[in-house]
């Protein structure tokens, strides 16, 4: 893969289909789901006085970097993620990768 550059998105459980579907539709060829927890200032939910960490999914998508936009605006979409609470996505560059030779092309020769 040339120029490839990794899309994390974190959003609440139950969404890290939603964000696989989406970043396919948009261009990308599958991605992981990794289940975490946190909480952020619009998720501060208490249960008989104790604080609960909401459970979250990760969703890691390794993209070309010509792409990277259009599948993150697609998963801001689809994920609402410009609603408060609702997660959040970013772009990170990767400088190697190893394991996806499906998706590397062939040297010139």
């Amino acid at each position: 893969m040339l120029n490839p550059c990794l899309i994390v998105s974190i959003v609440r459980k139950g969404w890290g289909d939603t964000v696989l579907e989406a970043s396919m539709k948009a261009g990308a060829h599958g991605g992981t789901v990794v289940y975490g927890r946190g909480i952020g200032r619009n998720e501060q939910q208490r249960v008989f006085g104790i604080q609960i960490e909401p459970e979250k999914e990760i969703v890691l998508t390794l993209v070309p970097r010509d792409i990277s936009e259009t599948i993150l605006a697609e998963i801001v979409r689809a994920a609402e993620l410009t609603a408060p609470g609702h997660g959040l996505a970013f772009i990170v560059p990767v400088d190697q990768v190893a394991g996806v030779v499906h998706l590397v092309e062939a040297p010139e020769t």
